[in-house]
């Protein structure tokens, strides 16, 4: 049985017509209604995280869906035979699609001045002044709620990021809805981890909406329909089935990758909108595609509603979202692994790298060991670590089950909170090859930094300490990237170096080397001496490097 959400403004009245339950104001509205607007489409970056779920071989994406009543079932009686195919998917399609929304955003974004470095950049660069465009994105949502609350997922209305966070604003968001109405939403909480945003619609009157469902009940087979807005066309309808339930795509394996698996079409612009059950619950959020082409093949993955609701519930109410954390990188156990172990296949997990001072390395687990079972469930590829851990409430004693050496043995945690995606990704930017696979593509993190000598840093860590072989007390600025147009790069600076001091005071933060740079050129200086500690050098080094 769905879960009931009963919010009536006050003076509002509710039908039901074929299912869907909707205001009667809003029925009355539509009906004095000639003109209708014409859906407003936004075209803008090509991020396929902006556009909706699609691209490369996995691009994330998600939906949302809008409220039916589902208490009676005799009401979906005609819609759905009790045993076959659908005759139909038209009745259905006509209750669940006034819940569902297009969203646009319009973005201020920061952008790499193309001319850096060059002649023509000296000549025409503006000093300390960040450059920034216009950008809009475009996805789907649904309805959760008769006062306007609005689903959908983060990186339909966030703005592009990279290791060193948001690298602009969301100034405007616009819900469409299925009869072309506009209007302005503000943005009441986000959780980039789960890839779930909430909206809320500015506008006291009522609307139809969805509900979610119960997506444990989902079966391999099962009839299903995608309702969104792919490739900004407006609300368009895919049909299809259940391809597999707790799916974990290809090249994914974070802490909430965990989908189910549909081949009713998904495409860009798809992202956020809802996947109905044939009682027209929303199961799925729609999130990602596998695709060579950055089309649909077929091959689709929506969020859960079961991972969806509860958070989609905490983000309306403003409760902080927590999650438990080991401290650890891990590799599944492949059928080579398994085998030069001696090892069942698709069990365990191999830890990689234990984080100093996280619960994984305070409860004793070692590189090397095969984490087997973690609070008294199996690790498989279907049930990973990450998604077991991030699902115990911090601070919870928890046994987990190991192979080392051959051996079983047993130890107890106390699971940690789960630091943001931002902050592991700058505790394992290191741990990257040496051709900074994986790092931004700009300098936009140290936009000042970037722009004078041509470097992107980051504050030291005990983390990052320990992946560049530094004490975990070192002190100082770690080089993400140097711009191989920069005098930097010319005086044999590279990634992993320590920039320990500038004009020979220290640098433990990004703002003590832009006060550094600041003070050179009030000065009049043509340059900047840094003291370097180089990545795989003994001792450190004076560098003086150009300011541009």
């Amino acid at each position: 049985m769905a879960r009931s959400i009963d919010i009536k403004p006050p003076g509002s009245e509710f039908v039901s017509i074929t299912g869907l339950v909707v205001p009667v104001s809003w029925i009355e509205t539509r009906r004095k209604q000639k003109d209708v607007k014409p859906v407003r489409y936004a075209y803008g970056l090509t991020s396929a995280l902006l556009v909706g779920g699609a691209a490369i071989s996995l691009v994330t994406g998600h939906p949302a869906g809008a409220q039916v009543a589902q208490n009676d079932d005799s009401r979906m009686a005609g819609v759905v035979p009790r045993a076959g195919a659908p005759e139909s998917f038209a009745d259905l399609t006509e209750q669940l699609a006034p819940a569902v929304v297009n969203i646009s955003t319009r973005q201020r974004v920061e952008v790499t001045n193309p001319f850096a470095g060059s002649p023509l950049g000296q000549l025409f660069r503006q000093p300390q002044q960040p450059q920034t465009r216009e950008a809009q994105s475009l996805g789907s949502g649904f309805i959760v709620s008769a006062d306007g609350y609005v689903v959908t997922n983060n990186h339909v209305i966030a703005p592009p990021s990279d290791n060193t966070g948001p690298r602009g604003t969301v100034e405007e968001i616009t819900v469409t809805l299925s009869d072309g109405t506009e209007y302005d939403a503000e943005l009441v909480g986000t959780d980039p981890q789960s890839d779930l945003a909430v909206l809320k619609i500015n506008r006291s009157e009522a609307f139809p909406f969805v509900h979610f469902g119960d997506s444990t009940k989902a079966r391999v087979g099962d009839w299903v329909i995608a309702i969104g807005n792919p490739f900004s066309l407006g609300g368009t309808v895919t049909s299809g089935i259940v391809s597999a339930v707790y799916r974990t795509p290809p090249g994914s394996g974070g802490a909430f990758d965990r989908y189910i698996q549909t081949d009713a079409s998904i495409n860009r612009g798809n992202s956020g909108g809802p996947l109905f059950n044939m009682q027209g619950d929303v199961i799925g959020i729609n999130n990602a595609i596998f695709s060579p082409s950055g089309g649909s093949v077929g091959i689709g993955f929506a969020i859960p509603a079961e991972i969806a609701s509860p958070i989609v519930d905490k983000l309306k109410s403003g409760e902080a979202i927590e999650r438990g954390y080991l401290g650890v990188s891990i590799q599944s156990v492949d059928d080579d692994l398994a085998d030069s172990l001696g090892l069942p296949k698709n069990r365990g997990e191999l830890v990689q790298i234990v984080m100093p001072d996280e619960a994984a390395d305070k409860a004793g687990i070692k590189p090397g060991d095969i984490v087997t079972k973690v609070n008294g469930k199996d690790v498989t590829r279907d049930q990973t670590l990450s998604f077991i851990v991030a699902n115990i409430k911090p601070g919870t004693r928890i046994p987990i089950e190991l192979l080392r050496d051959g051996e079983r043995r047993s130890v107890t945690a106390t699971v940690g909170k789960r630091p943001s995606e931002e902050e592991i990704a700058r505790s394992q930017m290191f741990s990257q090859d040496d051709d900074d696979q994986g790092l931004p593509q700009d300098m936009q993190g140290d936009n000042l930094i970037g722009e004078k000598l041509g470097l992107q840093v980051v504050p030291m860590t005990p983390e990052i300490a320990r992946q560049l072989g530094a004490p975990a007390d070192t002190q100082g600025l770690a080089i993400a990237r140097v711009d191989g147009n920069s005098d930097a790069a010319a005086k044999g600076l590279n990634r992993r170096d320590i920039v320990l001091t500038a004009n020979y005071k220290p640098v433990n933060s990004v703002e003590d080397l832009e006060a550094a740079i600041r003070e050179a050129e009030a000065a009049g200086r043509e340059a900047i001496l840094l003291r370097i500690k180089p990545f795989r050098g003994s001792n450190a080094i004076y560098r003086p490097i150009r300011i541009r």
